[in-house]
């Protein structure tokens, strides 16, 4: 896990994150705080990347990614933001190279195994309900919980939005193609279980609709692109989903893209674990706020109900229904009045003040406002029961659009007095005109 940041004004964009990276291992988990999640996405103009989540995009570390796509990139420049991430998607898009299709099918063949697994654990457990209170299960019983069950997860992935990047014609294409594979695959998953052709089908589109709809697991990487591109006097910032490539298609989706204009002046948008960041800009841990806001909303439901079994005892049940259902409606508009009064005051009294400052804040303050707000986190998981997630050095730097791509926390692996050929490596192609 990790923690970032972006927080932006007119004058400039700052950058910061941590340096915490969890692996997984056969027995456990290791945390290590040595991970560079913070780069400068050109070495000639004012665009930085950040990457959160997974550390890797099918086997390739993302700072090898982002190192030959800047190389690629040279002096070539955008008029906007969004034109830079267009083109850094069509890179992953196009470079099979670094994924090759043995790779992706790697991929494919293991995220379906774990999907399939899932269904038959829900099978098992619909079995195991099934024969409590009975001795036996018949072979039909069985047939048709498999059925019901298999069906279930059809109509569920069948109902997710489909990405922009796939169509309908994609999605037969997919199962044309890995039939074969996939079928084993099911046969591995569903032995001792009766599978129709029906079912078999299902789970041939099930696995389709893995790669083909808006649907990202937990081991997505985050990735979050800001600056200016070259006809933007204001900073903006997108961010992204990105889980693997599949036939040499790029699995994504936009999650964010905040841009600074007349209307909005300032932003802070945090990611990953960003707990600590939205109590600070909001005057409650979101998670309490969501415990909170889910008795209080069990309260005003059952209310009705006390209520009219309390007064209304000797009256018909058609009648107490009635009345209940009035009375409900009644408190639930009490209750959203409730909380979109409590989401006005808290953006008043808490955010909009904070918002008011960000908007004025030199270069140097916003880079320390930034750098805080993870050391925040940090602290945070430091001091609670659990792995410390956050943590290690914070990188951290800002991106004006007269000096570019500024460095003001970094850290090597190396002494950079004892590697001097480094920088006069990195810095050769810039004073020379050339990568």
């Amino acid at each position: 896990m990790t923690a970032e940041i972006g927080i932006m004004n007119k004058m400039a964009v700052a950058l910061a994150a941590d340096s915490a990276v969890t692996i997984g291992i056969h027995n456990g988990q290791k945390i290590y705080h040595s991970a560079n999640k913070l780069f400068a996405l050109s070495k000639y103009h004012p665009v930085g990347i950040m990457i959160y989540g997974n550390a890797q995009l099918m086997g390739v570390p993302w700072e090898t990614i982002i190192k030959v796509y800047r190389t690629e990139l040279g002096q070539r420049s955008f008029r906007t933001l969004q034109e830079y991430c267009e083109d850094f998607i069509s890179f992953l898009n196009t470079n099979n190279v670094y994924f090759p299709e043995s790779e992706q099918s790697r991929y494919m063949q293991i995220t379906a195994y774990h999907y399939f697994q899932k269904i038959t654990e829900d099978i098992e457990k619909a079995i195991i309900e099934k024969l409590k209170g009975q001795n036996s299960i018949s072979e039909h019983e069985t047939e048709v919980i498999v059925q019901d069950i298999i069906a279930k997860h059809y109509r569920q992935l069948k109902n997710i939005e489909r990405l922009p990047a796939f169509t309908e014609q994609f999605s037969k294409n997919f199962i044309k193609k890995h039939r074969p594979v996939i079928v084993e695959i099911i046969k591995k998953a569903f032995e001792g279980l009766p599978l129709g052709d029906v079912q078999v089908d299902q789970l041939l589109y099930i696995c389709a609709c893995l790669f083909t709809r808006n649907r990202f697991p937990k081991e997505t990487s985050g990735v979050v692109i800001a600056g200016f591109g070259e006809d933007e006097i204001f900073p903006s910032l997108f961010s992204y989903n990105i889980e693997c490539i599949i036939d040499n298609t790029l699995k994504y989706r936009r999650e964010q893209a905040e841009k600074i204009g007349e209307e909005t002046t300032a932003a802070i948008i945090p990611f990953a674990q960003s707990e600590m960041v939205y109590t600070f800009l909001q005057g409650i841990d979101p998670n309490l706020d969501l415990i909170s806001r889910y008795y209080l909303h069990h309260v005003f439901y059952s209310f009705p109900e006390i209520i009219t079994e309390e007064l209304l005892k000797k009256e018909s049940k058609e009648i107490k229904k009635k009345v209940k259902e009035k009375l409900r409606k009644s408190t639930l508009t009490l209750y959203n009045n409730y909380i979109e009064q409590l989401e006005k005051i808290r953006f008043e009294q808490y955010t909009q003040p904070i918002l008011d400052i960000v908007q004025f804040l030199p270069k140097d303050e916003l880079a320390a406002m930034a750098e805080s707000l993870v050391n925040l986190t940090s602290f945070k998981r430091k001091i609670t029961v659990g792995a410390e997630t956050v943590g290690g050095p914070v990188d951290v730097a800002v991106i004006s659009k007269g000096d570019g791509f500024i460095w003001i926390k970094r850290k090597h692996y190396f002494e950079a007095k004892l590697n001097p050929h480094f920088f006069d490596h990195y810095t050769r192609g810039v004073q020379s005109g050339k990568e």
